[in-house]
């Protein structure tokens, strides 16, 4: 569950840090375009959304993602949700001024 603000400084870098630590192809989602910026309640919703997805190996979509940017080297679980098969996912946070963070979440 990326941080995804949909900026282009920030997808970009972020979706080249995704795949540089998971590999070629991981499947990328962001709920913060269902949810919109919760500011400091988004770690704490987008947490329970990336635990319901592990849950039930289901990633959610990407909502309203129209025209992806072709320069982002993941792929973006958009506009439906899609069944998979994972026991781990990593929630990411971005803050201004460097507060980052992500939460890698397994399965019991």
């Amino acid at each position: 569950n990326a941080h995804g603000t949909s900026t282009l400084s920030n997808d970009l870098i972020e979706a080249t840090m995704l795949r540089r630590v998971l590999g070629d192809s991981p499947l990328v989602t962001s709920t913060k375009a269902m949810t919109g910026h919760t500011l400091g309640a988004a770690g704490g919703i987008e947490t329970a959304l990336t635990v319901l997805a592990l849950q039930h190996q289901l990633v959610p979509p990407t909502v309203n993602l129209d025209a992806p940017d072709p320069q982002i080297p993941i792929e973006v679980v958009a506009k439906e949700a899609r069944a998979a098969s994972f026991d781990c996912a990593v929630k990411t946070s971005l803050g201004f001024g460097g507060h980052n963070a992500a939460l890698v979440l397994t399965r019991p």
